[in-house]
């Protein structure tokens, strides 16, 4: 098993419209790597997971627990378990997660 991985390498899914993410997997958490297009629309939802947002280049619009915030690189977004959130890329983002727990559903 090697420690080191390589996102240019790393395969890649669009999971919903606009969102095109790759994920590593650990024993207790996710990381992901979004690239988000312009436009694109995150639907409110909330998840058993803890989820750490942080915006590494563009704009993106995100309201969590109803609380209203225009992101921008070197934001972040703390968002606690089970809080409904939701968001739209204002520009084509860069966005890197952490989840915690790993999230089952994410995995390839």
């Amino acid at each position: 098993m090697s420690y080191f991985l390589d996102w240019n390498t790393h395969p890649e899914k669009e999971y919903i419209p606009g969102f095109v993410g790759k994920m590593i997997h650990t024993g207790s958490c996710t990381i992901a790597y979004w690239h988000v297009k312009a436009g694109s629309v995150l639907p409110e939802h909330a998840h058993v997971h803890e989820q750490i947002t942080n915006i590494l280049e563009g704009t993106f619009e995100m309201t969590i627990a109803g609380e209203l915030q225009l992101c921008q690189a070197g934001s972040v977004a703390v968002i606690p378990s089970e809080v409904i959130h939701a968001g739209v890329a204002i520009s084509d983002c860069v966005i890197l997660d952490i989840f915690q727990p790993a999230r089952l559903d994410y995995q390839q």
